[in-house]
């Protein structure tokens, strides 16, 4: 637990530092909700974004600070006892992107690292053995991501973004070291 609060401050100091040296750039703030290919597939995001150059008119660069949260429960059944395994998962990153504004819709790209834990807890499990699923893992990853914003009104921007991530800094013998998410959000930009 005190390697992981290690990492999230890490990423939280450069983040900060990468922020206050930016005055004349929008600040985004968003959140969007999440599908990706392992289980739990389903969650929410909160991002906080802000551009580096200010006084460029069409390129778009900047950096951003971003956290996921994915939590669900599955019921079981292993030789007629039932269970459930409630599966929790957060992720935390910094990232640099860079895009283009082409009126209306303004695409970007960009690249991150990041720190993910992952924690099976099993409810109401009696049966003995060797199949206790429970656990705790803690993964650093890179991702690459690409999306598009849309300037509905000046202030509220919807977006969507595919973010693929890799967790072989952790582990390069990870059995999922490679997972995909889209992503379907709104920024409010100030």
């Amino acid at each position: 637990m005190e390697f992981l609060m290690r990492r999230i401050i890490l990423l939280i100091t450069i983040g900060l530092i990468l922020f206050t040296g930016t005055a004349n750039a929008q600040l985004e703030i968003g959140g969007s909700y999440e599908l990706r290919n392992e289980d739990p597939k389903n969650g929410f995001g909160l991002r906080i974004q802000k551009g580096i150059l200010g006084s460029v008119p069409v390129v778009d660069l900047g950096i951003r600070l971003h956290a996921s949260f994915f939590s669900e429960e599955f019921d079981r059944d292993n030789l007629g006892q039932d269970y459930s395994i409630e599966y929790t998962n957060y992720d935390v990153g910094v990232a640099g992107y860079g895009g283009v504004s082409l009126g209306l819709i303004q695409p970007y790209a960009g690249i991150g690292i990041g720190t993910e834990n992952y924690e099976a807890v099993v409810n109401n499990y009696s049966v003995s053995g060797d199949l206790n699923p429970e656990g705790d893992e803690s993964n650093l990853y890179w991702n690459l991501f690409t999306g598009a914003k849309v300037t509905v009104i000046p202030m509220v921007k919807p977006f969507v973004e595919y973010r693929y991530s890799n967790k072989e800094l952790s582990s390069p013998t990870l059995a999922d070291a490679q997972s995909g998410r889209i992503m379907f959000g709104v920024l409010l930009s100030f």
